[in-house]
């Protein structure tokens, strides 16, 4: 009976320990596996051919013939959209059509001077061209509909009286124009429209990027439209709806209601616009698979809106090897110490007390001192303050994990050592530190994943969020911990390029896989050399 009893133990024991191991590798699935996920969609995805204009003209890549023969055909689709919203919001906007109005008059009058009309010919085309200038001035200001229509036929009426001049052309082209928008709206609600197409213009303005016929925008995120299909289908949702925050019952919270805008602008020649662009949205992007490999060489624009992780993946490995170069071996010497001189006295324990209480600091802590210390010392905040501060906040880690493997090797190797002459340093050296050494690597993977991982140290150390390449190791750099916090805390990167973001995050996971794998592989080849096969 007793001996059931262990084996059922014995099996519930082995059980619980499978699936604790099982529940672990789940639970790192269930959480890195979305990150991972996310973060492939910044180098596998599909790209527009406003990716390839930016590529082309920030990296140098793609054939220059080819881009500008694709931008010319893509912007001869998209004239026609630029043409029927100009067209609307000219009719519009009123007071510009008022001043260009009167402006035309003034180019008339000075027009029949200088071709030296008689006098009599000259006061009566002024005064007819006044006439006209009246009335559709009174078509432009009055907000009843009918009467502005009837306004503007009586211009249209005149036209055929000034066909031999060009100059008063635009006259009734203003007239055609301004007619064809009054019919579709009500003229009291010509503010409202304006407020529409301002958002409307907006939302143009991120889905396509500036026209060809604008100044090129001196931030590069503003020199191009959606660059990825994904971005395309979010902005176009803020061209085709208006996101409200309607109460649709008293005493209930506001909810958010997505009100097409055709319905807004229903019976206007914008009306059927909207459903045009929904229908050519392909075309007007025409998008492809892409895998960005560059992603993780590339440098980023200011703002990390466009590019790469480049410079984040250097400074990340710069800052976590040069911390382990100067924490690994100040480690296992102070690990040495404490097992093999130290002794077990007052002072040691105290020593092995701190020992733990700085492994449980948190990293902020470690940041301050940094700052106060580090950054004081070499002068400013660079790469060697911030690497030094990772190397603190490691250590107890590695003293830690140190003097428990050194501890774990077996009394016998250092008797046996110590018999045939050698000495205690070593001894140490050729017999016991190679025997610790897979206890120590462990220590060495745990210290290393945290190095690269953290943040608040490099936050005020030498980590920047945008900055050249260092030159030297007294230059801040960016790093990727740090620019994941940046454009998580930013107002607009976070939000508006998610890939980003989460493109960081997969390439610090990937980064520290590396590292983790590097380490463990090192470990298994000294365990190998340990066990002589």
């Amino acid at each position: 009976m007793r001996m059931m009893l262990r084996m059922l133990f014995d099996k519930l024991f082995t059980g619980s320990a499978a699936g604790s191991v099982g529940l672990l590798c789940l639970l790192l699935i269930v959480v890195l596996g979305p990150m991972v996920w996310r973060g492939m969609g910044a180098v596998v995805f599909r790209e527009t051919v406003e990716f390839r204009k930016m590529q082309h003209a920030i990296f140098g890549r793609g054939s220059q013939a080819e881009i500008l023969r694709e931008t010319e055909q893509v912007d001869g689709l998209r004239k026609p959209i630029y043409d029927t919203f100009d067209s609307f919001a000219q009719g519009i906007d009123v007071d510009k059509q008022l001043d260009r109005v009167r402006e035309i008059y003034r180019e008339y009058g000075d027009s029949l001077r200088q071709r030296n009309t008689p006098a009599d010919e000259f006061t009566q085309l002024r005064s007819t061209a006044k006439t006209i200038r009246d009335r559709l001035t009174e078509a432009l200001e009055t907000v009843d509909q009918s009467e502005a229509i009837s306004l503007t036929l009586q211009v249209l009426e005149m036209e055929i009286n000034f066909a031999g001049e060009p100059q008063l052309a635009e006259f009734f082209e203003i007239a055609r124009r301004y007619k064809k928008t009054v019919e579709g709206i009500d003229p009291g609600h010509r503010q409202e429209y304006a407020e529409l197409l301002r958002e409307v213009r907006d939302a143009m303005n991120t889905l396509f990027g500036p026209r060809p016929d604008q100044p090129k925008p001196p931030l590069a995120e503003h020199q191009f439209g959606a660059t990825r299909w994904d971005l395309v289908q979010r902005d176009v949702r803020f061209l085709l709806y208006d996101e409200q925050w309607v109460q649709e019952t008293p005493g209930q919270p506001l909810q958010k209601k997505l009100i097409p805008r055709k319905q807004q602008f229903a019976g206007t020649e914008l009306e059927g616009w909207f459903d045009q662009i929904e229908l050519d949205l392909k075309s007007l992007f025409r998008p492809r698979l892409r895998i960005y490999w560059q992603y993780f060489f590339d440098d980023s624009t200011p703002g990390h809106f466009f590019g790469g992780v480049g410079p984040e993946i250097l400074g990340t490995l710069l800052l976590t090897l040069l911390a382990m170069v100067v924490a690994i071996p100040l480690g296992i010497i102070s690990a040495a110490y404490l097992v093999e001189y130290g002794g077990d006295t007052f002072i040691i324990r105290i020593i092995r007390t701190c020992i733990n209480t700085l492994a449980g600091v948190p990293s902020i802590v470690f940041g301050l001192f940094g700052l106060a210390f580090f950054v004081i010392l070499f002068g400013r905040p660079c790469i060697l303050a911030a690497a030094m501060t990772l190397a603190l906040l490691v250590l107890p880690v590695i003293i830690r994990a140190s003097e428990e493997a050194i501890r774990a090797v077996p009394s016998t190797y250092k008797e046996a050592s110590l018999s045939l002459g050698a000495g205690r340093f070593r001894t140490f050296m050729t017999v016991i530190l190679p025997a610790a050494m897979p206890g120590i690597l462990t220590g060495i993977i745990l210290s290393l994943s945290r190095a690269a991982g953290e943040t608040a140290p490099i936050l005020f150390t030498g980590a920047v969020f945008l900055g050249p390449m260092p030159r030297s190791l007294l230059d801040s750099t960016r790093a990727l911990p740090y620019g994941v916090h940046g454009i998580a805390t930013g107002d607009k990167v976070g939000m508006t390029m998610p890939h980003q973001q989460y493109g960081m995050v997969m390439a610090l996971i990937v980064l520290v896989l590396l590292l983790n794998f590097l380490a463990i592989g090192i470990r298994w080849r000294v365990s190998k050399k340990l066990r002589g096969y």
